[in-house]
């Protein structure tokens, strides 16, 4: 039972600390024309900013495709490179701006081959 709590409260530390995170990120780079990613539509162009917490190689269809989870502490989206194994600079941690289209795949918000930039 003792292990039980003390396994929440560091889950709840970790949660804390990337909602922290979050919130740096929006008052540090704080800008009119971003969208927040749990608001932002979806078939209109979009500018988004967040980190990157998941960065995997998922081949789909038979192509390369380098996918990544966008969090800025509002929401999430998957962020899909199609053709590429690797591209420099996006790691998990890394902040990130897109601009691109949200649509939907199998239920998911998802990004496809978006405009980027590595923020410091």
């Amino acid at each position: 039972m003792a292990e039980r709590s003390r396994l929440r409260r560091s889950i709840s530390r970790w949660a804390d600390a990337g909602d922290q995170h979050a919130r740096d990120m929006r008052r540090a780079y704080g800008d009119d024309s971003l969208n927040r990613i749990g608001e932002a539509p979806e078939r209109e162009p979009v500018r988004l900013r967040g980190t990157l917490r998941t960065v995997t190689l998922r081949p789909r269809g038979g192509v390369p495709a380098l996918e990544a989870e966008l969090y800025d502490g509002t929401g999430t989206v998957t962020v899909i490179w199609l053709g590429r194994r690797r591209i420099g600079g996006i790691v998990p941690g890394r902040s990130l701006e897109i601009r691109g289209r949200i649509g939907r795949h199998d239920g998911h918000r998802v990004v496809y081959n978006p405009r980027y930039e590595l923020m410091p």
